[in-house]
């Protein structure tokens, strides 16, 4: 009797507890997300497997994940494309595991963002290891893993205390701890970094709308894109082009179509873009040793004026008009010949 008593007020101070936990964070502007995850990336990655040659993979950093929208990619082109996209990295790692690690000979959109592009091919180079660690988890992810996300997805889209944002919006305990300030603790030099995404099961990816109205919020990821400009090392232009190229031409010998795409940015990253990672001897270069189609926004009229709210992305207005005109520009340029429709 007594163990009876004990579990019915261990569940109830519980579920209590967990009530006004999930309430408070609701009281504070959090709500349910998805978690950008590797369990996430590999339920799109194990798409690929059964893609045909009338599919199409979007591969890059994370501006191809804000800027190019499926909806109005499928509604252009009768096909939904694969979002394989990762922030933070070289879309290297993610291409060389199609390449060589599956008989896919559809259409590849790849995302150039010239600082990760050219970064590197060092291993432990996060803009390496970040997409390589979701590569590696498709490989070995158990039954139990499988299973355990699908499980959490309910739980995910239904309690904002479950997130796990990082930076100055954690609410995981790992990051609250973190914010405490204790003695002589020595500050993380990185300014504070708000998640501005959201995403959906099949990775279509919007920017928040605070971000475009608060500019205080853009504001402080501005200064984080400046603080990456400022210690990002040297890019590594002769490994990057090369292992990539190489890539390419096993793609393109089994029938595979790549495009590649430059998106919008402004303001003074794209100056620093401009700068460290001139069109000329970095783009310019890719494009004509590659020898497949390709788009720079700036060379387009309809798209060279978009405004991206912290430089980089573009708000889920502007990315849904981009992939429109992107899709026409592509579609007139016989780009997507592989397409349902044309």
């Amino acid at each position: 009797m007594h163990l009876k008593q004990s579990l019915i007020i261990a569940v109830t101070i519980s579920v209590i507890s967990l009530t006004a936990w999930e309430l408070y964070w609701r009281s504070q502007g959090v709500y349910p997300t998805l978690d950008d995850n590797e369990a996430l990336w590999a339920m799109q990655r194990q798409g690929v497997e059964k893609a045909s040659g009338n599919d199409v993979l979007l591969i890059g950093s994370s501006r191809v994940l804000f800027d190019i929208q499926l909806n109005e990619w499928q509604a252009q082109t009768g096909v939904r494309p694969i979002q394989l996209a990762s922030v933070g990295s070289s879309p290297l790692p993610i291409f060389h595991d199609v390449v060589n690690n599956t008989d896919y000979n559809g259409t590849i959109l790849i995302g150039v963002t010239p600082g990760l592009f050219f970064s590197t091919t060092f291993p432990q180079a996060q803009p390496w290891q970040w997409p390589q660690s979701k590569v590696d988890y498709y490989k070995k992810r158990t039954f139990a893993q499988i299973s355990n996300h699908f499980l959490s997805i309910p739980l995910q889209e239904s309690f904002a205390f479950i997130s796990d944002d990082q930076g100055v919006d954690g609410i995981k305990l790992k990051e609250l701890l973190g914010k405490i300030k204790v003695g002589t603790r020595v500050p993380d030099p990185m300014p504070p970094f708000h998640e501005f995404g959201e995403i959906a099961l099949d990775r279509n990816t919007v920017m928040k709308e605070i971000a475009v109205t608060d500019t205080a919020y853009a504001n402080s990821v501005k200064k984080v894109w400046m603080f990456f400009g400022k210690n990002a090392p040297a890019p590594d232009k002769e490994s990057t082009m090369a292992f990539f190229l190489k890539d390419l031409k096993t793609f393109k010998e089994r029938g595979g179509n790549a495009i590649l795409v430059r998106c919008p940015s402004n303001g003074l990253l794209k100056a620093g873009e401009d700068k460290f990672l001139p069109r000329t001897e970095f783009w310019d270069p890719l494009v004509k040793a590659s020898e497949v189609k390709a788009y720079y926004f700036e060379d387009y009229e309809q798209l060279k004026h978009l405004e991206c709210p912290e430089w980089s992305h573009l708000s889920a207005k502007d990315a849904r008009y981009f992939t429109t005109e992107l899709v026409k520009i592509m579609k007139a340029d016989g780009a997507l010949s592989n397409s349902k429709t044309n």
